[in-house]
């Protein structure tokens, strides 16, 4: 029995570093360095500026590192399956292609998340003490909400450099509607733990809550409508 579940164990491990390195192409460790390059750039821009530093700060201060994380598998991840003709092998499958993919996805968030979790408490010792979990978790809202358009849009576009011009674009425009969109439910970038100045908690509490919502309800529907675009086997051949 012990020995069943060991061998489970690491048949599943290789099953998850397999994965990984197809969705990273091999570059994880690379995504992972220029990830910590930012947080340590940004860590160091904030104790520089001799502001006064709270959670909201270092919400602002992870966001980036998450985001660039998430973002290569989700932009190229459709675009190395094709290269390394793992796609066509996937479509041979009848509905295993679904399966791929949303465990692939799954795997990158939970990677994500941890990574966020280590970021926090790195910032906890560093900068300014929070709570690391409920950190990633408010974080894994709209950065899960990007990669998961990041990989609807793979699925329509079937470029990776063409899908990454268009999340690149998309994510700049977000930033400028961020500043009018400041305290409203629509904002893509809003900070959960900054309370607005001469702004009622409740209200605030309540703006919150409902882009929760907003941006977990989005993240859904396009992962549903990237892996309804899988079905269709000649958008890819």
């Amino acid at each position: 029995m012990k020995l069943f579940q060991k061998n489970s164990l690491i048949n599943l491990w290789r099953t998850i570093r397999y994965n990984l390195k197809i969705i990273f192409a091999g570059k994880f460790i690379w995504f992972l360095l220029a990830s910590f390059a930012f947080y340590l750039f940004f860590a160091i821009m904030q104790v520089f500026n001799n502001q006064a530093i709270g959670e909201g700060d270092i919400y602002n201060l992870i966001m980036f590192p998450g985001v660039l994380l998430v973002f290569y598998p989700s932009v190229f991840g459709i675009q190395n399956d094709e290269d390394s003709r793992i796609l066509e092998i996937l479509f041979g499958i009848p509905n295993y292609r679904y399966k791929v993919w949303l465990v692939r996805l799954i795997m990158v968030f939970v990677q994500v998340f941890i990574l966020l979790i280590a970021y926090g408490y790195i910032s906890s010792i560093l900068l300014y003490p929070v709570n690391p979990f409920e950190m990633a978790f408010q974080l894994m809202f709209p950065i899960g909400f990007l990669g998961a358009a990041a990989f609807m849009f793979s699925t329509v576009i079937k470029n990776g450099n063409g899908t990454a011009v268009v999340m690149i674009l998309i994510g700049v425009a977000l930033l400028i509607l961020s500043e009018n969109l400041q305290r409203s439910q629509w904002n893509i970038f809003l900070n959960p733990l900054e309370l607005p100045e001469n702004f009622n908690p409740i209200i605030w509490s309540s703006i919150v809550t409902r882009n929760r919502i907003f941006l977990g309800v989005g993240m859904v529907i396009f992962l549903l409508y990237g892996l309804f675009n899988l079905q269709k086997r000649e958008r890819f051949v």
